[in-house]
Parts: C-alpha cells; sequence; structure tokens
C-alpha cells in the first residue's frame, strides 16, 4: 500500500540534523537559489503544479533572474523545523500549528512566518470500532494513529476539541492512547483491523481511501472543530531568507499564486499532474474525486488559522500572543482576505 505514497522523484531527506550536512554544504542560499521541502499526500498539490510547471523560474525570468530551485521531502513538522533553523532549507511545510510553534520559538530571533496557504481541507478522524460515535466514546483501551502525537496538525486539532469538551485543563485526555504513526501505516492498520490501531486522525488522500471500508466510519472532521473550512498545511521560513532575496522570494509567491489559477481551471488536469509528479499509484478517478471535492479549496489565502493561534495561546501552548493572523504570515500573504 505504501507505494502509493511515495516521492521516489524527490530527495528524501533523513529526519535528523545529522545527515543535513549534504546540504548545509552549499551554504545559506542566495538571490537566485531557493530550496523547498515538502511533505507527502495531496495537501501539497499546489507546489506539485509549481514544479511541474516551473512556475518559479517563470516568474524569476520575468524579473531577470535565474533561479535554481532544489526540491527536497521531509516526513513530518520536527524534521522541518530542524532542517529550517539548520540553515539546511530556505522554505518548508507543514501544518498550521507546527508552523505556529516554530514562530512563537524563534520570536525576535530568526522570527520564522508564514508564506502562504497551501489549502484548505478537513481531516478527519476515523475508528474502525463500532461503539464510538463521538469523542466521549473513547477509551483506555482505543488507539488514535497520528503523524506526530502530541504535537502535530491532527493532535492539536484534537487538543482543541478535547479543552471544549472537558476543559482546558483536561485538553492533553487524549495524548495518552495517541500513537506516531505514518499515515500510510496508519491507513493499512485501520482498513486491515486487528490491531491495536483502531483509529486514525487522517488527512487526503488516505481518509478517502480508508472510507471506502464500510467498516471504516467518520467521528470527527477538523472542519467540526474550527467552525468551517480551514487552512490545512503552510510554507513559511525565516525573516532572513524573506528580507535578503526579495526577487526570489516574489517569483516564488507569484508562483504559487498561478498555481492556484491552473488548478481551479483545470481539476482533472491537476488530479493528473499530482500522479505524474508524486509518481503516485493512487487510481485518477480517486485523485480527481479527492481534488473536486467541495470541502476543498486550493488556495493560497490563509483561512481560520488564527484560531489555533488564539486556543493555543490559550492552553499555554504558545509563549506569544498574536494580535492576528498577519503576525505570523508575511506581508505578501496580507493583501488576501485571509484569517
Amino acid at each position: 500500500m505504501n507505494t502509493a505514497f511515495q516521492r521516489p522523484a524527490l530527495t528524501v531527506l533523513a529526519a535528523t540534523l545529522g545527515l543535513f550536512g549534504a546540504l548545509l554544504s552549499g551554504g545559506a542560499q542566495a538571490e537566485g537559489k531557493i530550496s523547498i521541502a515538502q511533505q507527502f499526500g495531496i495537501g501539497y498539490l499546489i507546489l506539485d503544479v509549481v514544479r511541474d510547471q516551473k512556475l518559479i523560474e517563470k516568474h524569476g525570468k520575468e524579473q531577470g533572474l535565474d533561479i535554481k530551485v532544489d526540491w527536497n521531502s521531509i516526513s513530518g513538522a520536527t524534521a522541518m523545523n530542524e532542517a529550517l533553523l539548520a540553515g539546511a532549507l530556505d522554505v518548508v511545510s507543514a501544518g498550521v500549528p507546527p508552523m505556529l510553534t516554530v514562530w512563537d520559538r524563534t520570536k525576535g530571533k530568526q522570527n520564522v512566518k508564514a508564506i502562504a496557504s497551501l489549502g484548505s481541507m478537513p481531516n478527519y478522524l476515523l475508528t474502525n470500532n463500532p461503539n464510538i460515535k463521538t469523542l466521549k466514546d473513547f477509551t483506555d483501551k482505543d488507539r488514535i494513529a497520528v503523524p506526530a502525537a502530541g504535537v502535530g496538525f491532527q493532535s492539536r486539532t484534537l487538543q482543541i476539541e478535547t479543552a471544549k469538551l472537558f476543559g482546558n485543563d483536561n485538553y492533553k485526555k487524549f495524548d495518552n492512547i495517541s500513537v506516531s504513526l505514518a499515515h500510510p501505516d496508519a491507513t493499512s492498520a485501520l482498513i486491515a483491523g486487528g490491531s491495536e490501531i483502531n483509529s486514525h486522525f487522517s488527512s487526503p488522500p488516505f481518509q478517502y481511501q480508508a472510507l471506502e471500508n464500510p467498516k471504516v466510519h467518520k467521528v470527527l472532521s477538523s472542519y467540526d472543530v474550527l467552525g468551517g473550512q480551514a487552512t490545512f498545511n503552510v510554507l513559511y521560513t525565516t525573516e532572513k531568507f524573506h528580507d535578503e532575496n526579495p526577487k526570489t522570494y516574489k517569483a516564488f509567491y507569484d508562483a504559487l499564486a498561478e498555481a492556484e489559477k491552473i488548478i481551479k481551471a483545470d481539476k482533472p488536469a491537476a488530479a493528473q499532474t499530482y500522479i505524474r509528479v508524486e509518481q503516485s499509484k493512487l487510481p485518477l478517478p480517486l485523485v480527481e474525486k479527492i481534488v473536486s471535492d467541495p470541502e476543498i479549496d486550493f488556495t493560497i489565502t490563509p483561512q481560520r488559522t488564527f484560531i489555533y493561534a488564539e486556543k493555543l495561546h490559550e492552553l499555554g501552548v504558545l509563549k506569544n500572543k498574536a494580535a492576528s493572523w498577519k503576525d505570523y504570515f508575511f506581508e505578501e500573504a496580507q493583501g488576501t482576505e485571509g484569517s
């Protein structure tokens, strides 16, 4: 099953600082160079289109700049953040909560901020336990698979909903039954059944595959927690890269904006791009279904990100209090109707 989710066309980087030396050998990227890392899944379709159509290079040339683009893949926000702060990468991607964590951690130092959203899409908490209808039905015997237990997008979303139901003091209530497991492996376990993993806080495309199994059902959507359509993943970088590479940064941002338009203009073609760039084994009709899902919006405009900033500060996860979403996004994104 895992072969459906691999991205062999990209360099898969080890999730430890000890192996970032190869990237660091080139030093900090200068104007005309950009190193980008993304994770796995259809949530990164905007970047797939940017890469496939060489949009960064295109917009660089419009400014008289030949830009060399280095594409990489890392699994997990922790490794992303370590690589960014080590200077091994210029731009990384992760869910809104991990981005806010590094914004909080680097405020007044590297001043990491978000560049743009990669789109709004729901993440579903799924289970194959027929007795679980709501969060209140989970017991100590259940196990919820998440990519990064306690700290990732899914865990933070679960913590916010848990705080609503059980009070702020109990927001970590389900951390003790959460297990760190990559989406492909968690999906396999959920579909197969018979293991201790009977639940999975999933994401596209994995949740679509799991729900094809009649024994799997949805307990909760991240949209339920956030009150509607909300950003899943974001791109972010350091203040240094943003300020010292204005032409490269502009070319990158313009490329993202163009990719959004390309996807919305022809979603079937965008689905084909995903399969081609990711070398995915997923059936084309399934990918087309996901790309066309009305719940999903491939947009660079941030949506409902401030809910995370507010709630995670209220819970004590973030030390710094943001006045608005514009506090943790660079100014290029602030011309949009974000939130």
